[in-house]
């Protein structure tokens, strides 16, 4: 099973969306389930995807046809194939994850006192 980047792109935002959804129901014993119509709906919304919704239909249905994803009772959700894939492709991108958050949320001039700096014309 060879995955493109997109069916990895799409993998990783399904899961992670996942992630993020259910981190904030933790307390409550609840986990949320979205449907294939309306997870496609919230990435085209959110300019994830520039493909169209469609194409994104096509990838899932890949997706589920290499048994990383499943489609039970109208909820879209990762198989644990899928979460071992999700896994590893979120362990691949953390150290630049955790980069793009440590310079964002402290000023990177901050970190030494000797830079040099030159005028850009």
């Amino acid at each position: 099973m060879l995955l493109t980047s997109t069916h990895k792109f799409i993998l990783f935002t399904l899961g992670f969306w996942y992630k993020q959804a259910n981190k904030k129901l933790e307390d409550k014993n609840l986990k949320v389930s979205i449907s294939k119509a309306l997870f496609i709906d919230i990435i085209k919304k959110s300019g994830i995807v520039e493909k169209q919704p469609r194409a994104i239909y096509k990838n899932l249905e890949l997706l589920e046809k290499n048994k990383l994803i499943k489609y039970d009772n109208k909820g879209l959700s990762l198989t644990k194939k899928g979460e071992v894939v999700f896994n590893k492709i979120f362990d691949d991108m953390k150290p630049y994850m955790d980069v793009i958050k440590l310079v964002t949320e402290k000023d990177p001039l901050s970190y030494s006192k000797r830079l040099q700096t030159r005028f850009s014309i």
